[in-house]
């Protein structure tokens, strides 16, 4: 049997894990063969977290961190390939989001820009496979805010010809990509997915995060708390939009909460329904129709918040992308290597609708093995 193998990689906004997706594309299908996590070192994530933010010496900071990632990122991937037995020569690319350590899109600096890390020469070094690697500032380039891209991916793998879909990717960062069954495709940032309700776990209780939402659900959401975070120009603003760590972080929570006598437990019950609302409201934007929602992201094991959006959005099924046969989870590392495909093959990967690009272009650069 002919195979098409790409692998994605995907580390996102909390910082906490790789997850690695080996894609068979052969017969232009879409199958997802193998997937690894690899959890990332502690000091790592804090290495990262604190490039996020503007700091002291961070030229040498980052520049030692691109190097380690593009080592942590190339051990990921061998042990991958050994855990399947699958030769790598037959695996014809990699594509590697790297790590975001800023993000400025349009509208924040004269010259917006994107910053991923994770040494895509060290990457083709170590496996010996051709690495597709700094998706974002082509778009960027075309005027785009370079995210998000994975909408294109979303349309190619769970568009439906019977009913209006909505793919809600929940990591650090919460976005949205319309389905509908007629016209365009829509996709963009819609705030803060678990990253507030990470670093307020993180602070109070010394946990990477609130498992099922269960200190969340034991709390109280404050209604003047989460008007107060909803004022917050962003949520206001039309899309294209993209937005990070930058604007949402634990100095931007403190910064709401410090006045205010309140229980730590209500505190996070608000940010999960902050969450929530932000996603509720841009879907109630885009239509009132029935459609169907399907979750992917870390988000969607979080069943305190899975159960806020379903009430927010009676109109509307909500589930997670398990119901389409794909753990939640996966699901980004997949567009990964679908993106590196599209490159390969000289084919655009970015919405126009989506990220604001002027044009579609050819995404990332290749480094070939």
């Amino acid at each position: 049997m002919s195979t098409e193998y790409y692998l994605g990689l995907m580390s996102g906004t909390s910082a906490d894990a790789v997850d690695l997706a080996l894609v068979d594309f052969a017969n232009n299908t879409i199958n997802l063969v193998a997937t690894h996590a690899f959890p990332l070192p502690r000091s790592t994530r804090q290495q990262i977290h604190g490039l996020s933010t503007p700091s002291e010496n961070e030229i040498d900071r980052m520049g030692e961190l691109d190097i380690q990632l593009g080592e942590i990122f190339a051990d990921s991937i061998n042990q991958l390939i050994q855990k399947t037995g699958i030769p790598a020569q037959l695996i014809l690319a990699i594509g590697s989001h790297g790590q975001t350590i800023r993000h400025r899109p349009p509208g924040t600096f004269a010259h917006p820009f994107t910053l991923q890390i994770g040494d895509a020469n060290v990457i083709a070094e170590r496996t010996g496979i051709t690495t597709v690697a700094d998706f974002r500032r082509r778009d960027m380039a075309a005027g785009g805010h370079g995210a998000p891209l994975v909408p294109a991916f979303h349309r190619a793998i769970f568009q439906s010809e019977t009913i209006d879909r909505v793919v809600v990717n929940i990591g650090g960062m919460a976005n949205i990509t319309w389905l509908p069954r007629f016209g365009h495709t829509k996709g963009f940032d819609t705030g803060p997915g678990n990253v507030l309700m990470d670093a307020w776990t993180l602070k109070t209780l010394g946990k990477a995060y609130d498992s099922n939402g269960d200190w969340a659900a034991s709390g109280k959401i404050d209604v003047n708390l989460l008007q107060a975070l909803l004022e917050n120009p962003f949520f206001a603003q039309m899309p294209p939009k993209s937005t990070g760590r930058e604007l949402f972080n634990l100095a931007w929570i403190e910064a709401h909460t410090a006045a205010r006598n309140l229980a730590t437990e209500d505190i996070q019950a608000t940010l999960l329904a902050l969450t929530a609302e932000s996603i509720a409201q841009e879907i109630c934007r885009l239509s009132n129709e029935p459609c169907d929602i399907f979750v992917c992201g870390g988000g969607a094991y979080n069943r305190t918040l899975m159960r806020e959006l379903e009430k927010r959005l009676p109109q509307a099924k909500v589930e997670s992308t398990q119901a389409l046969g794909i753990a939640p989870e996966w699901i980004e590392a997949m567009a990964f290597a679908w993106l590196a495909r599209q490159t390969m093959n000289h084919r655009a990967g970015n919405l126009c609708a989506v990220t604001g690009a002027e044009r579609e272009v050819i995404l990332g650069g290749v480094y070939f093995a």
